[in-house]
């Protein structure tokens, strides 16, 4: 070699030691000019604990392979090949010094794959396709299978992929540095679908790190946690008449009846451990179950890789990996396929307000606190032990909403329900003073956040008009679904927080105490249009001592199940979407147990099955009436009808339109005491006769069928400021129903 090409021992040194920044730069193949005619051909090649290494072109005869001379005794090799147009990949014939030998091609021959630009939109955080550049990525180079890699690590030293194809050893595989980008990127070949790997991180102070990658479509199962290379093509979707619906979906004039679904403790496989049922078994059992139901959508809890079954998915470590506890990414796509086909739609809990602190995850990845902020009162969320993202940086920003975009574009997935906005909302939320740092204002709103969720939320609605987006947010923040360009968050619905804690504590009162609280019944009809309400009865109030629905109701057991159809019925008419955790169909005693299934056993009893039966009567009801679906964020849909008397904690109200065919009132009237109401009387607004369409108390669902009525003529003589007013049965801890039906 001409002293031009010699490698400096600086150099030398940073290549054995495995700290140099762009090994592509000395590694691999380089041509070099010549005095002699052709450009001079080298390879360089470091492979450790190598006897021996011999090169030659790959469609030469391995006759013709050049040894490569030793440069260092750590296995640094170089030497020539025969200078050739066009330039084809070549063999790497290794001899190892315990005499096994191995025939692979070389990475550092190819070159990169990002683009400039690819950098440059994601150091602006407007890359919303970036899971297609950063992550592992199967592909064909030059006629070879293999795997590009791309990871950001900026404050890095070096990083390497590993993998049983490395024997996990970091300095076989370092990737190439992309300038101040922070990207590192290789393309390895001969690594395909299937193969595990991390990444190895060399930090600036000379610690290495082992990380999972942070764009990894697939990881093992807990407790393993490395990521796994994986091919998401290939999944023949049927679907495409529900996305062109969906594109026109407005959630204002449709019914949405969510089942919450947290599938690993749905319906467990005794036989198989762990005993978690595959998204291909549940698309044969979980969707027409929810069908059967009358629901409109199903919500998937740990949807997302995690790796603490307890944590119920909220607390990820990898977040555009589906969970390997129920199969591939494709059986999940199979799943949400099946859904869509059935008329379901599918809504998943995402969670891009914190994330543990595992050492395989994002917590300090390349050595520093880069997806978090180094300081705790701003990077730690006390209450949960995790980090919370730094919302003001780009990259950060940028890696959360494609990963949004991503289950969107990938799953087809109807909706986010994004998790814990108020955490994210607020800079001293559960926080002691002195516990929080202020705003550049001195305010308590964290700024950065606030304005990543108006990305998020006008990103999606850009691209994916018709997938809702859902704010589990618990506090008075104003403007949570007020559209972007109107100064708002912009999210699609927002869960009635208040509504859920207030009707909680009063159906959990004793009859006899109700009186004392009725404004735990009116006072939401004070705030139910201030925002696009969706009603949940989720997870978080049947677990951690709070008891089931049914545990929560007074009473004896039938007591308790006729207060649980009184409650549900509530739910059914109150302005708002509804949302419901699995089990509460089937009255289940005990609460939630992330570790068991639901307790079906129960269906074989009259009492528990007639819930189910008052379930599936309210969807139907709610789906087929537009007076209960089309007018929940219009408050000219709602009036009361009786809201005073709380002396016998009776109440009501009517639901659609007067004089709108397609959305006629309906009367909604509820007894939350067992004491029977004979010919009450209940304003209403047109003559004519009313009918019975519903009755919480029916044999059928398990009540005591106390009335017999089936319709009530009006009369002349109005409550309320109503001009008309019908005379009917209110049964013991019940809800009815009645429709005009004509004059």
């Amino acid at each position: 070699m001409d002293r031009g090409q010699r490698l400096a021992r600086e150099e030398i040194e940073a290549l054995v030691e495995a700290r140099h920044g762009e090994p592509r730069s000395v590694l691999g193949y380089h041509e070099y000019p010549s005095s002699k005619g052709d450009p001079l051909s080298v390879v360089r090649v470091l492979e450790p604990d190598a006897e021996s290494v011999e090169v030659h072109w790959q469609d030469e005869p391995a006759e013709s392979a050049t040894p490569l001379t030793r440069l260092h005794p750590a296995g640094l090799f170089e030497g020539r090949l025969r200078f050739r147009r066009p330039v084809v990949p070549y063999w790497l014939r290794v001899r190892y010094r315990d005499g096994s030998e191995h025939l692979r091609h070389d990475p550092y021959f190819f070159g990169h794959e990002l683009s400039d630009f690819d950098l440059y939109l994601f150091g602006e955080g407007r890359h919303h396709r970036i899971h297609d550049k950063l992550g592992a990525h199967p592909q064909v180079r030059d006629g070879l299978a293999g795997t590009r890699f791309a990871v950001w690590a900026p404050n890095a030293e070096r990083v390497s992929v590993v993998g049983p194809f490395n024997l996990w050893d970091g300095r076989r595989h370092p990737l190439q540095q992309r300038g101040s980008s922070g990207c590192w990127e290789l393309f390895v070949p001969d690594v395909g679908p299937g193969t595990p790997y991390k990444f190895e991180l060399r930090t600036r102070d000379g610690r290495r790190l082992l990380k999972s990658d942070p764009y990894g479509f697939a990881m093992q199962l807990r407790p393993e946690n490395c990521s796994v290379v994986c091919e998401l093509g290939g999944y023949a979707w049927g679907d495409a008449a529900w996305l062109e619906r969906r594109a026109r979906f407005d959630p204002a004039r449709e019914p949405i009846n969510v089942y919450e679904l947290h599938l690993a403790s749905w319906r467990q496989r005794p036989d198989r451990h762990p005993p978690f049922m595959s998204w291909r078994e549940a698309a044969d059992e979980v969707i027409p179950y929810v069908v059967g139901l009358g629901c409109t959508h199903i919500e998937l809890m740990g949807v997302a890789e995690h790796p603490l079954d307890e944590s119920w998915g909220y607390q990820v470590t990898g977040y555009y990996a589906p969970t390997a506890r129920h199969g591939t990414p494709q059986d999940l796509m199979h799943f949400i396929d099946r859904c869509h086909q059935a008329g379901l739609g599918v809504i998943m809990d995402w969670v891009p307000g914190h994330f543990p602190k595992d050492d395989h995850g994002l917590a300090h990845f390349d050595g520093t606190a880069l997806y978090e902020h180094e300081d705790p009162r701003l990077g730690e969320h006390a209450d949960w032990g995790t980090k919370i993202f730094n919302y003001g940086r780009h990259e950060v920003r940028n890696f959360l909403v494609s990963n949004a975009l991503y289950w969107i574009d990938r799953f087809h997935v109807d909706g986010l329900r994004v998790d814990a906005v108020a955490s994210m909302l607020y800079l001293d939320y559960s926080r002691e003073p002195g516990q929080w740092i202020p705003n550049r204002y001195g305010g308590r709103e964290n700024l950065e956040a606030i304005e990543f969720l108006r990305d998020l939320n006008g990103t999606v609605r850009h691209y994916h008009p018709g997938v809702l987006t859902i704010a589990e947010e618990s506090t008075a923040f104003p403007g949570v679904t007020v559209p972007t360009e109107h100064g708002g968050l912009g999210f699609g619905l927002k869960w009635n927080m208040g509504w859920m804690n207030d009707t909680l504590r009063y159906f959990s009162l004793d009859p006899v105490h109700r009186r004392y609280e009725h404004r735990l019944i009116t006072f939401s009809f004070v705030y139910a249009w201030s925002e696009k309400f969706l009603l949940p009865l989720s997870h978080d109030e049947v677990v951690h001592g709070k008891g089931s629905l049914l545990g929560k109701m007074p009473g004896d057991p039938w007591q308790k199940r006729a207060n649980l159809r009184l409650l549900l019925s509530y739910m059914a008419v109150h302005p708002g979407k509804k949302l419901l955790f699995m089990g509460a169909e089937l009255g289940q005693w005990h609460e939630w147990r992330c570790d068991g299934e639901l307790d079906w056993a129960l269906l074989g009893d009259a009492g528990h099955a007639g819930l189910g039966a008052c379930l599936r009567d309210l969807a139907r009801l709610y789906r087929e009436l537009p007076a209960l679906h089309a007018s929940d964020w219009d408050p000219a849909g709602f009036r009361w009808l009786d809201l005073h008397n709380e002396a016998e904690s009776v109440f009501g109200f009517r639901r659609g339109y007067d004089g709108d065919p397609a959305a006629a009132p309906l009367v909604c009237m509820f007894n939350a005491t067992p004491v029977p109401r004979d010919a009450y009387r209940v304003g209403v607004e047109a003559d004519g006769m009313y009918r019975c369409i519903f009755d919480s108390d029916s044999p059928f669902y398990g009540g005591s069928g106390y009335s017999r009525q089936g319709a009530a003529r009006a009369e002349h003589g109005g409550r309320e400021g109503f001009p008309w007013s019908i005379a009917i049965t209110l049964p013991p801890l019940s809800a009815v129903i009645y429709r005009r039906e004509g004059p």
